[in-house]
């Protein structure tokens, strides 16, 4: 088993076998790239002697490509396990609590994807009862929708309440006004590291080549604005306000024992979407709610894999450039507690959820608090874990 000589508290989300990336500053000090190890962060740009690291993105290094990114993994692990190397690394470990994080990466274009069947089907019975629960196009393509990759931001960050055009049912016009459904979506985030060219399709099989990473993302939904707006042209205002991603990207080489096969497929994708290997991952996410954990979601349910959604991104001929980020959608399953939107957990309000202090909700409230962490099988039987995407409510701000 792979062991290091920095400290790894029983449990630990960052043993040695993770190694996520991220960006963290310390008061005074510019923002550079490190990595995280048990308690620590090791500070990547004096500890490799590489420059690249002192950017305050990781997009330069993830330029490179993946054999730059092996290679600094590699030498990464070497320095935080062999002990010769501990004198000449430990000045460049410093204290987790004694840094700031932020946003780990120059988000360049953002895409949402929709690829988990039971979120899929409990979306089309709530808003289409009677009818089929399932889009005639869903089992033929991974649904999505861009989105605003200026919103994105760090987890940490408040969220303010968005205020749009709804329209409550019965009323003959819409009302302009805060969003009094409010709610959450938890998914799982891919970042690209290596670009492509305009008008060259991306196979499943190249997922490997292009993507660097994953992390944890909260794509925060108005659901009354949404109602309104989204037909015919999709979700706009609704979404676009905020986007909250975890502040450690995991590289693709820590999934490795996370990758598990993909639920089957009928009827059979299209030759495009065909292949890609096992990229389904065995990921559990958990929500809370002020404190409170209130669902646990089996990632590896999804429908449509990560390389099938990449296929599908490009195989019109839009490029891909570092930085670019697509989400899985969110991540629900058969049972309630399995629900990874409050719009799901509570039924569209029907059922609503009973908080730790006894209090119910349906949507969120002015100062509640949304966390969603996530873990996955590591080498040597280790469990790896992704930090967590946090966020507080704040009311909405005045217009004009």
């Amino acid at each position: 088993m792979t062991a290091s000589w920095v400290p790894v508290p029983s449990g630990s989300p960052f043993p040695v076998q993770n190694l996520p990336y991220g960006v963290f500053s310390r008061a005074g000090e510019p923002p550079r790239a490190g990595v995280a190890i048990g308690d620590h962060v090791l500070d990547l740009a004096p500890a490799l002697r590489d420059d690249v690291f002192a950017a305050a993105s990781l997009n330069p290094f993830m330029a490179r490509g993946p054999q730059a990114w092996h290679a600094a993994r590699a030498e990464i692990t070497r320095l935080l396990t062999d002990p010769e190397q501990r004198a000449v690394t430990q000045p460049h470990l410093i204290p987790r609590g004694e840094v700031t994080l932020h946003l780990p990466v120059e988000v360049a274009d953002y895409v949402d994807f929709y690829s988990f069947e039971q979120h899929a089907a409990n979306v089309g019975q709530l808003f289409r009862p009677g009818g089929p629960p399932l889009t005639p196009n869903w089992k033929h393509l991974p649904i999505g929708y861009h989105g605003r990759a200026g919103t994105v931001v760090v987890s940490g960050t408040p969220v303010v309440r968005p205020r749009g055009q709804r329209k409550p049912p019965g009323d003959a016009a819409p009302v302009f006004g805060p969003s009094a459904r409010f709610d959450i979506e938890a998914e799982v985030g891919f970042v690209v590291g290596a670009g492509s060219g305009l008008g060259r399709a991306v196979p499943p099989a190249a997922f490997e080549e292009h993507v660097f990473g994953v992390l944890l993302l909260n794509d925060w939904s108005a659901r009354d604005i949404q109602a309104w707006e989204y037909v015919p042209l999709g979700p706009f205002l609704g979404k676009s306000f905020a986007t909250s991603v975890s502040p450690w990207v995991v590289p693709l080489a820590a999934l490795e024992h996370a990758r598990v096969a993909p639920p089957a497929q009928d009827p059979p994708p299209l030759p495009y979407l065909a292949g890609g290997g096992s990229w389904a991952l065995d990921l559990t996410l958990t929500v809370e709610w002020n404190g409170g954990e209130v669902a646990t979601l089996p990632f590896r349910e999804m429908y449509w894999t990560p390389p099938q959604q990449l296929a599908h991104l490009t195989v019109n001929g839009a490029s891909l450039r570092t930085g670019d980020l697509f989400a899985s959608g969110t991540v629900s399953g058969p049972g309630r507690a399995q629900r990874g939107s409050f719009l799901e957990l509570s039924w569209n309000g029907a059922e609503p959820v009973i908080l730790p202090d006894g209090s119910s909700r349906s949507f969120l409230a002015d100062g509640d608090t949304v966390t969603i962490r996530a873990t996955a099988p590591g080498a040597d039987g280790v469990t790896i874990g992704f930090g967590e995407v946090t966020g507080t409510i704040l009311p909405a701000a005045e217009v004009g």
